[in-house]
C-alpha cells in the first residue's frame, strides 16, 4: 500500500508541475503566480512522495500540506478556466487526495508490524522472512 500511495503522490505532483509549467511557458490562461504556486506544490509533492515512501517521519505531513495546495490552487483556477467553481471535480480530487493518504498511513503501520515481528524474532534467535537473503 505504501508503494501505491507514494507512486500515485509522485504521478500527482508530476502532473502538476508539468501542467503548470507548460501553461507558465505556452498558452499563459492563469497569473504568474498560480502556475509557480501549483508547480511548488507539485514539487513539494514529488519530495514527499519519496519520503511517504522511504517512510521517514514527518513525510507523511508533508504529504498532507502539499496535497492542501494543489487543493488550494485548484480552488482559485476553477473559475479563470470554466468560468464558475465546479463541485465535482473539487470533489473527486479531495477523495482522490484523503485516498492516497489513507493508503499511506496503512502502508506505514503495515510496515511496522513487519519491522517489530522481525525484531521479535531476532530477539528469540529464530529466522525471519526478512533475514533470508
Amino acid at each position: 500500500m505504501l508503494r501505491v500511495a507514494a507512486l500515485g503522490m509522485f504521478l500527482y505532483g508530476l502532473h502538476d508541475v508539468v501542467v503548470g509549467s507548460a501553461d507558465l511557458i505556452g498558452a499563459g490562461t492563469l497569473e504568474w503566480w498560480a502556475n509557480v504556486w501549483r508547480m511548488l506544490a507539485g514539487t513539494t509533492l514529488l519530495f514527499a512522495a519519496v519520503l511517504v515512501r522511504v517512510s521517514m517521519p514527518g513525510g507523511l505531513a508533508l504529504a498532507i500540506a502539499a496535497l492542501l495546495g494543489l487543493q488550494s490552487i485548484s480552488l482559485h483556477n476553477d473559475p479563470h478556466f470554466y468560468g464558475r467553481l465546479l463541485l465535482l471535480p473539487q470533489v473527486l480530487r479531495a477523495v482522490f487526495s484523503i485516498t492516497l493518504v489513507g493508503l499511506a498511513y496503512l502502508g506505514w503501520g503495515m510496515l511496522g508490524d513487519e519491522d517489530s515481528a522481525a525484531r521479535s524474532s531476532r530477539m528469540r534467535g529464530t529466522p525471519s522472512d526478512s533475514d533470508t537473503p
